[in-house]
Parts: C-alpha cells; structure tokens; sequence
C-alpha cells in the first residue's frame, strides 16, 4: 500500500533537499497522474561511484521534483532538463562527472552518473501497470527507451532497454503490542515510509500515535486478513507469552520475510518448546529472530526500535 503523497508539494531548489528523503516515488507518479498531469522521470542509467544506484529516480513536474540521484550535486539540473522534457517530449541522456560536457557540475565523489529522462504522460498504460502492480504487491519492472515505455510482473520481463526500474512491493511492518516498544517500532517504520499496521487488540481504544494504522480486531482474525509475504516484517512486542504464541505460529509459518519477538533471554528455551509443541518444524522455529533486534546495548524505546528497524532491512538484503 502506498498512501497519497501530501498536497503541500515541496519543489527542490535552494536549501535543504528534504524531497530527497523520498526514495520511492511511485506516490508521486501516481498523484501527477491523477491530476492529468504529465511528469518527468529522470532514473539513472549506468554509474561508476556515488552514493546511488542504477534505476534510482526522481519525479519532476512543472513545479516541483522528488526523489535524489546524487545527494545534492546533480538534482536542480536534472530537473531544469526534466522541465524541458516535459515540454518539448523529447528524452534526454545526461552525463554528470567523467566525460560531462558540464564542466560546472562537479561529482565531489568522482566517477560519473548517466541519467535518461522520459516524459511520461498522465493516462500511460505503464503508469496504470505499475499501481495495479503495487496494488497487489507484485515485483514489477518499468522498461523504456525514452518513448514507448511498458511495466509488467517481473517473470514475464524479456526485452532489454536503456531504462529499468525494478519496482518491489513497499516494506510492510506488522506490529503487534501497544506498548512504547511497539509505538516506537511503528512509528520509526513509518518514519522509513513503510506499509506500517499495528495490530492491538487490548489497546486503547484512542487513534494510535504517528498516525500509526491499528487493528483492534482479535489476534487471530487479523492475522488471518494478512498475505504475509516476504517484503512483511513481524515484530512481536506482547509481553505476553500465549499472545507471542498466537502471533508467532502464524507469522513463522508464513512467507514473511522476517520475524521476531520481543523478550528476555531467559524466556526463550521456554518460548522455542511452546513452538515446537504447537506444531512448529525446526526450519520454522529457526526463522525466529529473539530477542528481537540488533545486538546493540538498546535501553530505551526509540533505541530498541532502532536495532529492530536495523535487523529488518538487514533481514531484507541478505
């Protein structure tokens, strides 16, 4: 699930480049396309040194860009040229740092960066692909050549072309608990810009803090409404063991890609013989990640959270 982009659209310009925090930007795709507004899509290409990868992106309308390609360097000239895509509809390829003609712009990194631009248009059947894609958490991936351009499931994807983007389902983060720990875990989640729910089914009854999403409906029932995929993290903080229980079986016996519970170290060959009684294999248990977190010297909330969010996307890329 990717949430609408807020109305008090940022343009990048002079000071600080908070649209670059933003490193998804299919929001913003989305939004410019609901407003029958074309866009520009600037993605890198090929690059030898700096600090991001090939089919990193930025949006650019006529007023305002997301999205960052080299921490600073690079991003007011690219959309300057984006801007001009947008008007005139031809593509554009850039070259910044080795071999640049633009001798003014300098990559303090070295190395070189190759950008293309496509000016993409409102009611483009890729754009459509793509939410639909997202929609239901599928690996999609965006070809173009600057013109025609296409987005389809990653497994049907044969031709080759100078732009390529994969786009993989948003992080989800599926909390359950309502204590600070959880709070601070939801809350740095949704910080990163991930797909965060919080499930409490004992929790208050109030709106849940950060905006945070909250599922008060009983444990299993909610559970039971979520494909637990890969690209979902589960992060148990009950402090309740036949709760932990409820949650765990479920979560490591699906696909999610990372699963941990909060706790102390003594509980855990406790926790580990409860698994295996309720039906658990080895293989299964073996996916629990307890205590949860980084083995760091955490304390506080915001601090555990930290090493959970930290073991998540380690968990992720590995």
């Amino acid at each position: 699930m990717l949430d609408e982009p807020d109305k008090d659209r940022a343009a990048t310009g002079p000071g600080w480049l908070v649209s670059g925090l933003e490193d998804d930007i299919r929001p913003h795709m989305f939004a410019a396309a609901d407003r029958g507004e074309s866009f520009a899509l600037a993605t890198i290409v090929a690059a030898d040194g700096g600090p991001r990868p090939v089919g990193a992106q930025m949006v650019v309308t006529e007023d305002a860009s997301w999205g960052f390609l080299s921490g600073g360097c690079i991003e007011d000239d690219v959309a300057l040229n984006a801007r001009g895509t947008i008007a005139d509809g031809a593509a554009r390829r850039l070259v910044y740092g080795e071999g640049s003609p633009f001798v003014d712009i300098r990559l303090p990194c070295g190395g070189r960066i190759e950008v293309m631009i496509e000016r993409v248009e409102a009611d483009d059947s890729a754009v459509a692909a793509l939410r639909s894609l997202t929609a239901q958490r599928i690996p999609a991936l965006w070809s173009s050549d600057g013109e025609v351009r296409s987005c389809v499931p990653v497994e049907l994807v044969s031709e080759d072309a100078p732009i390529r983007k994969l786009y993989e389902p948003v992080q989800r983060l599926i909390v359950i608990g309502s204590d600070p720990f959880a709070l601070a875990i939801g809350g740095m989640g949704q910080t990163l810009g991930w797909d965060v729910t919080l499930l409490s089914p004992f929790g208050p009854s109030e709106e849940a803090p950060f905006g945070l999403r909250c599922d008060r409906r009983a444990l299993d029932e909610a559970l039971n409404d979520l494909a637990l995929d890969r690209w979902t993290a589960v992060a148990v903080a009950t402090h309740d063991l036949d709760l932990d229980e409820r949650a765990l079986v479920p979560a490591l016996r699906s696909d999610a890609g990372y699963v941990g519970v909060l706790g102390s170290r003594r509980k855990l060959a406790e926790r580990i013989e409860r698994l295996a009684k309720a039906g658990l294999s080895q293989a299964q248990i073996d996916r629990l990640r307890a205590p949860i977190g980084l083995a760091i010297p955490a304390r506080s909330p915001w601090e555990v959270a930290v090493s959970v969010i930290a073991e998540v996307i380690a968990a992720r890329d590995a």
